[in-house]
């Protein structure tokens, strides 16, 4: 069992800190993504740079990743998909490629939850989406959508992956706290904004 437990939580790790939005960027002639905006690795920031085709694609892969984390630890280690989400969630947010400063897994977890439990995911998707469209604050949007995540679980009876997505979720509330002290204070730039 250990061996196994292990083994899906490294599949997942490892997948889950590919830095696509870094890479991408610098890919594209954009510079070092850790030096523009915010400094985020996620999709946000890469639509700091006006590269709307990389933000695109960044957000594509976080998610991506997120899912393939989950897919292929069920795949390979039969009853661990829940330990290659733990895995590909830590992956994104504590890369050892960017000294574990990393991303704040809201794309992530997504894709995550479109692996685990794919009515959850859509209810996700359309909170995060919605609130972006209508408040223009990603990270409100983000935050919102992660607080859905174990709330639609338990809702649809999946009391298994209640724990571990408030574990999730918790984490994506805590990599954005600057973010709700700027909330707070009014300062929270919003998306789509004049610089």
């Amino acid at each position: 069992m250990w061996p196994e437990a292990v083994g899906a939580l490294l599949l997942g790790y490892l997948l889950g800190s590919i830095p696509f939005g870094v890479l991408l960027t610098r890919a594209a002639g954009a510079g070092d993504l850790r030096t523009i905006g915010s400094g985020n690795i996620g999709a946000t920031n890469v639509l700091r740079t006006g590269r709307k085709g990389i933000a695109a694609a960044t957000l594509l892969l976080d998610m991506g990743k997120g899912w393939a984390g989950v897919a292929l630890a069920a795949a390979v280690f039969p009853g661990a998909a829940v330990l290659g989400a733990v895995g590909a969630f830590l992956g994104h947010c504590y890369p050892v490629w960017l000294r574990f400063r990393g991303g704040k897994g809201v794309a992530t977890l997504m894709g995550i939850l479109l692996a685990l439990h794919w009515p959850s995911g859509l209810v996700y998707a359309l909170l995060w989406i919605g609130l972006i469209l209508a408040l223009r604050l990603s990270s409100l949007a983000g935050m919102a959508a992660a607080a859905s995540a174990p709330v639609s679980a338990a809702y649809f009876g999946r009391f298994e992956l209640v724990l571990p997505l408030l574990g999730l979720a918790l984490l994506v509330l805590w990599k954005h706290r600057t973010n709700i002290d700027r909330l707070l204070s009014g300062t929270e730039p919003r998306v789509g904004a004049s610089k």
